[in-house]
């Protein structure tokens, strides 16, 4: 396993991050033996990071890990997030207050490493969307989890930055969050850089490099584009969260991906992890994942190291192209 700085914090986190989300749903979709395997398994890897949060299984990951870090001998870095009632934004402290206090009592524990605004941000407030007004105003979620932080009941905070490009570029560049969880994959790398004139994806507009200027942490998620990429077999439980696409159309992007690239690199799942790794900016790539053997794949893949020049250069003949569609 190797090991990256966590922007600003100075901590050495693995690259891989242990997902506790509802897409992979290990710690929500398995048996207690499995659960216990697999987290077992990718900390002895080297793994030292679990991303979990109250809407993960409605609880169901926050109530897997109370008593599933107990039977691991390290503790690793712990993360979980709040998610705000946007019909109650007039009290934006009081909700964010309450929801850490909810995960501490469910995880078994005195704090968290870090804590996440969970919601998505654009420029106008609607159902589970906030604006960056309601981010960086006084008593809003910026000021609450500051206060979570002078309480002790968190080292760290930061955000999910999904939504509006302009909009989560004013809340990074706000200097106030330590960490950024990042759209970032094969099918829309744009927060990392300029795209094509006739790319058509949700353009992230570069977002990386912003977080790189104030020393925020960017952790990568939705790595596999919640399955797509990993494999051509459907769970059920994927969800397109970005503009500009369906499951239809990522299903074409990433096939148009893996006829250019085919085998050459690993497996499907390992050539994405790869793609994302290959990236020096970002600090560790949240990995969601259903059973042991999709760990076992992501931890191979991670060994293998970033892609090489001549897949690179494949991957940018099809962004030009807009994936050939």
């Amino acid at each position: 396993m190797r090991y990256r700085t966590f922007g600003r914090t100075g901590l050495q986190v693995s690259e891989l991050v242990f997902g506790g989300g509802w897409v992979g749903g290990v710690l929500i979709h398995q048996d207690d033996a499995t659960k216990l395997k697999s987290l077992r398994r990718a900390i002895e890897a080297g793994i030292n990071w679990i991303d979990t949060a109250p809407l993960y299984g409605k609880v169901q990951s926050e109530q897997a890990l109370a008593w599933l870090l107990k039977q691991i001998d390290h503790a690793p870095y712990l993360s979980t997030k709040v998610m705000l009632d946007t019909e109650r934004l007039k009290d934006i402290p009081g909700q964010v207050e309450r929801s850490l206090h909810e995960s501490l009592q469910r995880l078994k524990r005195d704090s968290v490493d870090l804590v996440l605004l969970h919601n998505s941000i654009e420029p106008t407030s609607s159902a589970g969307v906030v604006t960056s007004d309601d981010v960086l105003r006084a008593n809003g979620a910026a000021d609450a989890l500051e206060r979570l932080r002078e309480q002790g009941l968190t080292k760290y905070i930061g955000f999910t930055a999904l939504g509006d490009p302009a909009s989560l570029r004013q809340v990074v560049d706000s200097g106030r969050f330590d960490a950024a969880q990042v759209y970032y994959n094969l099918l829309n790398p744009s927060a990392a850089r300029r795209m094509p004139p006739r790319w058509t994806g949700h353009d992230f507009g570069q977002l990386i490099a912003a977080c790189k200027a104030q020393g925020t942490a960017v952790m990568a998620i939705r790595v596999f584009a919640a399955g797509v990429l990993a494999s051509e077999v459907r769970h059920g439980r994927e969800v397109v969260i970005t503009r500009a696409a369906d499951l239809t159309i990522e299903e074409r992007r990433a096939r148009a991906v893996f006829d250019a690239l085919g085998d050459a690199y690993g497996t499907r799942a390992q050539t994405a992890l790869r793609y994302v790794l290959t990236n020096a900016d970002a600090a560790c790539a949240i990995v969601g994942l259903a059973d042991l053997e999709q760990l076992e794949q992501a931890l191979a893949g991670a060994a293998l190291g970033p892609l090489p020049k001549p897949a690179l250069d494949a991957l940018e003949r099809l962004y030009a192209s807009d994936f050939g569609l």
